[in-house]
């Protein structure tokens, strides 16, 4: 059995230019805070006061994820953690100043970050770019949960 071309395996591709973000991540925007850490203090900058559960659906994380994720930055003291008035058992999130300052910072590090990452395509192919990974990434959150009646998910073509 031959080798299989790896340069047409979207998987293959998928990790390489997720270790390019993570290599340009670390050299461009912060070693302390991850991407992931980013992601969820960009979604409580747009929205304070959403719940763990709702953070992870803004994010695209899941619930253990998105729940060691909330405790570093708890321990880091950007977010804090205030019980619902209305449910008990649940927890608002809210970004503390500190919080603030360190999103403000890493938004303007991370906007320098994209620029380089997608500096080989022009802007008509950024944009394709961005929608075709957008288009798939939203299809493959359907993966993550193939039962739940609100994520359309295609079946998988056979090959040809």
């Amino acid at each position: 059995m031959a080798a299989v071309d790896l340069t047409n395996h979207p998987g293959h591709l998928a990790r390489r230019l997720q270790q390019a973000h993570y290599l340009l991540w670390n050299a461009m925007v912060s070693e302390e805070i991850t991407s992931p850490q980013f992601a969820v203090l960009n979604a409580l900058v747009d929205e304070p006061g959403l719940d763990q559960r709702t953070v992870g659906e803004r994010v695209g994380l899941d619930r253990s994820t998105v729940a060691e994720v909330i405790s570093r930055l708890g321990r880091r003291g950007l977010l804090d953690k205030v019980r619902d008035p209305g449910d008990g058992r649940r927890f608002l999130l809210r970004l503390t100043e500190d919080g603030v300052r360190t999103h403000r910072k890493l938004a303007l590090r991370t906007a320098r970050m994209n620029q380089v990452f997608l500096a080989p395509l022009s802007a008509a192919e950024q944009t394709q770019f961005l929608d075709l990974i957008r288009r798939v990434a939203d299809a493959a959150e359907g993966l993550r949960n193939p039962g739940d009646p609100g994520t359309p998910v295609e079946p998988l073509a056979a090959p040809t």
